[in-house]
Parts: structure tokens; sequence; C-alpha cells
């Protein structure tokens, strides 16, 4: 490809900017492994006490309720919302909120695989947000922040705060990055791959009291498999909000997810989590105010997500070109970053319109998108450039 610009003199010290498994925490390497339990069993005293320690490290830096149950599950935040779905559904009338890739899986679950009868979609399409209307009688299923449109919810105020139904929230982008109102919601799940940088595989599963009532009071009429089972004997089996694990999680992703955990505390906790991503949006905001080719998927800036910052190319040159080859000329700037070594894996998801994903969670330094952005500029530069050049 023609070189369109020179390249600019500074480069991110970290190109990662995947939007998981993310960034590691500034500073980590693999001696922050080596007090792990290997070939331990993860039920012998010490493994179940770092287990534990997830646990409530977790829900302290969170300032989750106390009252709440947090667990560790299996298939990252797939199964963690998953179990959720299909352990606690169908006991009532159910709405799903959705707006990007897999806000619409959750949907298909709920009407194609448990075919509930009394279940409604309300989508949107990519960049912005559904209608936001929540019948306190009915459950809720919905993300917070649409990891592949980069369009997160500004605020609950919608739900109900006295209500019958449940509020199951995928926060797996937004977990330690955005405040969340926990009085609004019922079930809360995310993974370890995503703010804190750690290892994927491994899920959280975050339940109110309303949300333990509804296990403990009604069962689901179709089959569970053992991975989604949270009761014995119509109770709420207490162990796996303790570390006793459903099935075997990995030791050193455990080790990993603690010194995740350890760092985030040492940044001051939630609130230097946000700053730290709110800092990475900024930055990015006042480039793209001053870019012409670029802006922001999500339409209202209220909504812009500050973890998966998603953008769409809007030069008159790449708006005209039909969707296959908007594709190519997306994937080739994504290609171009990643040829240079300044930023790895920044293509927009598969499902979503071609453009860029930037992640700006709390383990990327400012500083890396800072040294990023003259590098978008170069790269498409390049790319019109050899638009240009076969065009002609």
């Amino acid at each position: 490809m023609a070189n369109a610009t020179p390249k600019p003199d500074l480069r991110p010290a970290n190109p990662h900017f995947s939007s998981g498994p993310c960034a590691k925490r500034p500073g980590w390497t693999l001696d922050a492994l080596s007090g792990a339990f290997l070939g331990r069993s993860h039920r012998a005293a010490q493994p179940k006490a770092r287990l534990a320690e997830v646990i409530e490290r977790s829900k302290a830096v969170l300032g989750m309720p106390g009252d709440w149950r947090l667990g560790i599950v299996p298939a990252s935040d797939t199964g963690a919302v998953e179990m959720a779905l299909w352990s606690l559904l169908g006991a009532r009338g159910v709405d799903v909120l959705a707006w990007e890739s897999f806000s619409k899986d959750w949907g298909t679950d709920v009407l194609k695989q448990l075919k509930l009868k009394d279940a409604r979609l309300v989508d949107a399409p990519y960049g912005r947000l559904p209608r936001l209307e929540a019948d306190g009688t009915r459950d809720l299923v919905f993300v917070w922040n649409g990891t592949t449109s980069g369009v997160r919810l500004p605020d609950a105020d919608f739900i109900p705060l006295q209500r019958e139904g449940l509020a199951i929230c995928d926060a797996t982008s937004a977990a330690f990055a955005m405040r969340l109102p926990w009085e609004r919601l019922d079930v809360v799940t995310w993974s370890w791959q995503k703010v804190l940088g750690g290892e994927a595989a491994h899920g959280m599963l975050a339940l109110s009291p309303r949300a333990v009532a509804r296990l403990e009071s009604y069962a689901p009429s179709w089959p569970l498999p053992k991975i989604f089972r949270m009761t014995k004997g119509g109770k709420l089996n207490e162990g796996i909000f303790r570390g006793e694990t459903i099935n075997t999680p990995s030791m050193l992703a455990v080790e990993d997810a603690l010194d995740g955990l350890r760092w985030a505390e040492s940044v001051g906790g939630l609130e230097g989590l946000v700053a730290r991503s709110e800092a990475n949006l900024a930055a990015i905001a006042e480039w793209v105010a001053r870019t012409p080719w670029v802006d922001f998927l999500a339409e209202d800036p209220a909504t812009r997500s500050c973890t998966s910052i998603c953008l769409k190319i809007v030069a008159p040159w790449f708006t005209a070109l039909d969707a296959a080859a908007q594709a190519a000329a997306a994937k080739a700037l994504a290609g171009l970053l990643e040829t240079e070594g300044v930023a790895l894996d920044a293509g927009a998801y598969r499902d979503a319109p071609p453009g860029l994903r930037i992640w700006g969670g709390a383990t990327v330094e400012t500083a890396d998108i800072r040294a990023l952005l003259p590098w978008l500029d170069w790269a498409f530069a390049n790319v019109e450039a050899e638009h240009a050049k076969v065009a002609a």
C-alpha cells in the first residue's frame, strides 16, 4: 500500500486495544502468577480461600450491597448470563432490550431457545438505544454496555425501584469501569477478561435477595444441566457463593484475577477505575471532534461507552462504497495498525458496521490512547490514498 503520509514518531508503549481479552494492568508480568496453587485441588482449603478472596474483593471494589451473593461460574460472562436466564425466567413475562450483538443473543435465548410465550424483544439498530421503558410486573433482560456497538445506558432510572419482576443485567464490559445502580438491578454478570484484564473462561454471577427468592420459590419447566443448577432441595446452594465452584476453575487464572483486583484497589478502587476509563474516552472524543473522517458509532454523546469505544468512518468516499467494499477498507485500516504494531485487534466486531473498536478500559493508559490517535490518521490516509489510486 502506498505511503500517503509520514509515520508518526511516537508509538503506544502497549498496543493492546482488544475488547476481550483486554490489556493486562500496567506493569503486569508473569511474576504476578508466582503464588498460584498449581497442581492443587480447588476444593482444598488454600485454593478455596483464594476463590473466596476473588469474590470478597470484587464485592468490595464494586460497592456491592452486603446482602447480595456473588459466585464464580463456568463459561465466562456467557455462562453467567445463561445460568440466570435458564434458572430464573418463565415465572412471569419478560422483555429483552437489544441494541448490539450480545443483547440480541440473549433475545435469541429467550424467544427461540427457551421459547417463552410471554416474551418481547425491544430492539434498536447499532448506534442507538431502544425505547427505555420497564414494566415493573415483568422481568427485564439487558446489557449495560453494548460491547460491539459502544453504546451504554446513561442510567437505569427507567427501572422501577419497587418492582415485581427481576432486572437481569449483562455488565461484562461495564463492571469496574462504570457505576452500577445496584438498587435497580437484581442479577449482574461479568467476566474476568474485560476491565481488569484477566484471563478468559470464568464468569461472575451476582444475585440480589429478590433473585435468590425467585430461585428458591420457582422451578422452571425445562431441565437444567449441572453447570446451571444453583439450588439444592429448593434452597440456594450457598457454597457456590463462597468459592465452591460448580466446575474446576483455573487456579492460574484465579491468581491473575486477584492481581487485577489488588491493582484496582491501588488506583483508588471503583472511582479510580472509572476515572481512568473516562479519561480514555475523553482523549478519543477530543480527537474525533477535530477529525473529519471519523465519528462515534453511538449517536447520542450521553450513551458513548468508555470501554468498547466504537468508531465509524464518515468520509464521503467511504460512505459511497457498497457494504463489502466498506468492510474491506475498514479491514485494511485495522490491518495497517496491526502490521505497524501500534494497535492490535482494533477492528470492529464482525457483526457491527465497518469501523474501529478501541478498548478504553481501566488497564489502558491514556498516554497510549493519545499516542495511537496520530496512527489512526496515518492509517486512514494510506487507505484513502490506495482507494484513490484504484478508483483512478
